[in-house]
């Protein structure tokens, strides 16, 4: 059995990466003068290549909810910690959240470009 696991696990790609599970303290309409600052931060956490991904959970009924997630590059958890303390709705205090490490072991991960149009599809 533990010949088959080694097996199976030798070549998987064991990346670690950093997921911020963070939650609203505060309603919508508190977050809605902080979310363009909130967004510039991400989308430039994003273009120096620290955000994987990242983006709110969904309720039932389709709406965003108070419920987030942000897969982020890091070298540790307290570099990690470092940018979420960072965002502008973390440091006006409308966002708690957690840290934690996470393996990336399976997956797939395809993008398609087309030239022609110039556009991109990722799944």
């Amino acid at each position: 059995m533990q010949d088959r696991v080694a097996e199976l696990t030798q070549r998987m790609l064991r990346k670690k990466l950093f997921v911020v599970l963070s939650t609203a303290t505060g309603g919508p309409d508190q977050l809605k003068p902080h979310l363009a600052a909130h967004l510039d931060y991400m989308i430039a956490l994003e273009k120096k290549g620290v955000v994987f991904a990242s983006g709110p959970f969904t309720e039932a009924d389709g709406s965003p909810g108070r419920y987030g997630m942000t897969i982020l590059r890091a070298g540790n958890a307290a570099e990690a910690r470092r940018h979420a303390e960072a965002d502008p709705f973390v440091v006006a205090g409308l966002r708690s959240f957690e840290v934690r490490e996470w393996t990336v072991m399976e997956g797939s991960l395809a993008i398609r470009v087309n030239f022609s149009d110039q556009t991109l599809e990722v799944n």
